[in-house]
């Protein structure tokens, strides 16, 4: 049995739950495995570290995968920003039919992106946010709630919440992000009116993530509150995993002085790819979210989703029916 819905209908793919768009874990092994099982596999562009690397990793993705997959591009703010017209140009030279887009004003790779018949999926946070990317003219909408790991915006309202309050609101396909991880939140998600869901830490839990067993076997073992809120005091909140690095992150930033240069050091990217890599997880960020008390083992992509969607069409097809008098 299949789980039908608007996102899946204009993806083209079979079930609907998208793998979220990681930086450092989005890579060809992780998103030709989601697209393999029938999900939406996101390749990162920014993990890539030039545009003609990211050509290449799209080549690779596609020696490993006939089914549809998207490419990530985040926009951030930053002194001296990566070359993003050129990592766009990259996605539209190659072919890509699907681009998530996500950070602060992506408006001109929207337009381009459209341009080209590109079906563009944007990242939100707030209802306000999901609004104006559709009056942008994206497609679909990954609406975040307050559980996801990374940025979760600074208004703290839980996907409960939010994911109806979008629905109410928005008009076009909207996926569900945050605290998803098992077929309770897919039949969850859909009930509360969202198109699909986007997971990402369950994802790097799984044998294809491209990542050190040790950080997989962190995210089985930490439970929901294996997280800390970062940068709060700097109106930029983050959601990461729980160790020594973030926890230092948390105390230094509680002084009514600190400012991002005094944790600098501890947050860099760099650092986080080498606890992903190596295994040590001492040695910077690891961002996960409080699906973490979700996670309880490490299978195969393939597993994963054909008993996400086994859960969520025996909810919605048996259990909830039963309950009608």
């Amino acid at each position: 049995m299949r789980i039908e819905t608007r996102f899946t209908k204009l993806v083209g793919v079979e079930h609907p739950i998208v793998q979220g768009g990681m930086m450092w874990v989005g890579r060809a092994e992780l998103a030709s495995a989601v697209s393999n099982a029938g999900g939406l596999g996101i390749l990162t562009a920014l993990t890539q570290p030039t545009p003609d690397a990211l050509r290449r990793e799209i080549e690779r993705c596609r020696s490993m995968t006939g089914k549809p997959f998207a490419v990530n591009l985040t926009i951030l703010p930053s002194m001296t920003p990566p070359p993003y017209a050129e990592y766009r140009r990259a996605i539209i030279d190659s072919g890509i039919k699907i681009v998530e887009t996500a950070g602060h004003n992506p408006r001109e790779h929207v337009e381009d992106f459209k341009a080209h018949g590109i079906t563009v999926l944007h990242k939100c946070t707030s209802v306000r946010h999901a609004l104006s990317a559709e009056r942008m003219g994206v497609d679909v909408i990954s609406i975040d709630g307050f559980e996801c790991a990374g940025h979760p915006g600074e208004d703290d309202i839980p996907g409960l919440v939010l994911i109806p309050a979008a629905a109410d609101k928005v008009k076009i396909p909207m996926i569900a992000s945050g605290g998803f991880g098992d077929g309770r939140g897919l039949a969850a998600a859909l009930s509360l009116g969202a198109d699909g869901i986007n997971m990402g830490t369950r994802f790097c839990a799984t044998i294809e993530a491209p990542i050190h067993p040790r950080v997989k076997q962190l995210l089985v073992d930490n439970d929901e509150r294996g997280t800390n809120l970062i940068f709060r005091s700097l109106h930029n909140t983050a959601r990461v995993g729980k160790n020594s690095v973030s926890d230092k992150v948390v105390e230094i930033l509680k002084k009514p002085d600190a400012t991002f240069e005094d944790v600098a050091h501890l947050v860099r990217g760099a650092q986080g790819r080498v606890l992903l890599e190596s295994g040590d997880l001492d040695a910077g960020l690891v961002w996960a979210g409080q699906v973490q008390g979700l996670i309880h083992d490490v299978p195969t992509v393939a597993e994963l989703i054909g008993r996400i969607v086994r859960e969520a069409t025996d909810i919605i097809g048996r259990r909830l029916p039963a309950l009608l008098a």
